[in-house]
């Protein structure tokens, strides 16, 4: 019979941030895991995720979910195996997503548990990826609330990281032409050459503006919006008549209180029937499998590609948040666990 494991290291939340987390918002811990009880099972995590979004679950202003509790373990997506269990639906092997925190081990009744993996010819790591959140994020909020047509041009901020590429990607597949942005030349290259965006354009650049008015020479029909700020001024400005905007992320604004102030943009939506919406993936949660399957089909044949990220080792969590916002990533930030 195979020893299970009385240890288990977490990350907590020590402090709260105000805006961006840092390594010192956090804690390592070592705790004793609980025996099971009926209908419950162990999850050895085999990677942990790193999102953007991160900074709003630990922040005390208003979110969608409540924040992360003071001495909580991290909430975060986990990826692993069941290597013990109590409930009828889960056996042991069975490799499963779910939001199961930045520890090593964790216990659940399966309510944490989004899907059990189906893919078992791909990396277990993508479905904290292009097969999970980042992949599933980018399929419904192009496909249901930007309702791409084939010769729209569609602009995409943060172009080279795991929503964003998956994004130009498949609007490429859908026939239109794709505009990431991006920051650096490194990233830029990577748009066009590795996730085949027909231009990219470099948001540090001082000319911004301008390569992004030369890359978009018919408008912006889809502006799917990562950043806000003052990248998404200048791409709204250069929407057509009809457009929709569809606001995933508001990266570059560290922090909203007091509430930054910038160029409006009703006068834009006004002129140009356009349409600029708000974009929550968990309310596509019963639709899951639907773009999974999709996705998978596109990585296997070689439409969809990808990046990785990977620390080794739950000592890495702690400064991962702030290592995004620091643009250190090169693709989707994971963190590699190495169990003794």
């Amino acid at each position: 019979m195979t020893m299970l494991p009385t240890n288990n290291r977490q990350v907590v939340l020590k402090s709260r941030p105000v805006g961006i987390p840092q390594a010192e918002h956090f804690e390592l811990v070592s705790t004793a895991l609980p025996d099971l009880r009926q209908g419950e099972f162990l999850v050895r995590n085999a990677f942990l995720s790193v999102e953007p979004a991160m900074r709003g679950w630990v922040n005390a202003a208003a979110n969608y979910s409540d924040p992360v509790a003071i001495g909580d373990v991290m909430r975060s997506f986990s990826a692993g195996e069941v290597i013990a269990s109590r409930h009828p639906g889960f056996a042991e092997g069975d490799q499963v997503m779910g939001m199961l925190g930045w520890q090593e081990y964790a216990v659940t009744d399966g309510r944490t548990i989004r899907r059990k993996i189906k893919e078992s010819d791909l990396p277990i790591s993508l479905s904290l990826g292009i097969l999970g959140i980042n992949g599933i994020t980018a399929y419904f909020a192009l496909t249901e609330a930007a309702q791409p047509r084939p010769g729209d041009t569609v602009v995409v901020s943060t172009a080279a990281g795991a929503v964003g590429s998956a994004v130009g990607q498949i609007a490429r597949i859908a026939g239109c032409r794709t505009v990431g942005i991006t920051g650096g030349p490194e990233k830029v290259r990577a748009c066009i050459d590795e996730f085949g965006f027909d231009a990219a354009v470099d948001y540090k650049s001082e000319n911004f503006e301008k390569d992004l008015i030369a890359a978009c020479p018919k408008g912006v029909d889809v502006y799917h919006d990562n950043t806000s700020g003052r990248i998404s001024d200048v791409v709204v400005s250069q929407i057509n008549k009809g457009a929709r905007i569809v606001v995933c992320g508001t990266a570059s604004v560290a922090n909203w209180e007091p509430w930054p102030l910038g160029p409006r943009v009703e006068r834009h939506l006004l002129n140009k029937a356009a349409r600029m919406q708000g974009f929550l993936v968990w309310d596509y949660e019963h639709r899951y499998e639907e773009a999974v399957a999709r996705l998978a089909a596109w990585v296997r044949t070689g439409q969809l590609r990808y990046r990785e990220d990977v620390l080794n080792g739950i000592e890495q969590a702690p400064d991962a948040i702030a290592g995004l916002y620091r643009g250190e990533n090169n693709g989707k930030r994971l963190i590699r666990l190495q169990h003794g």
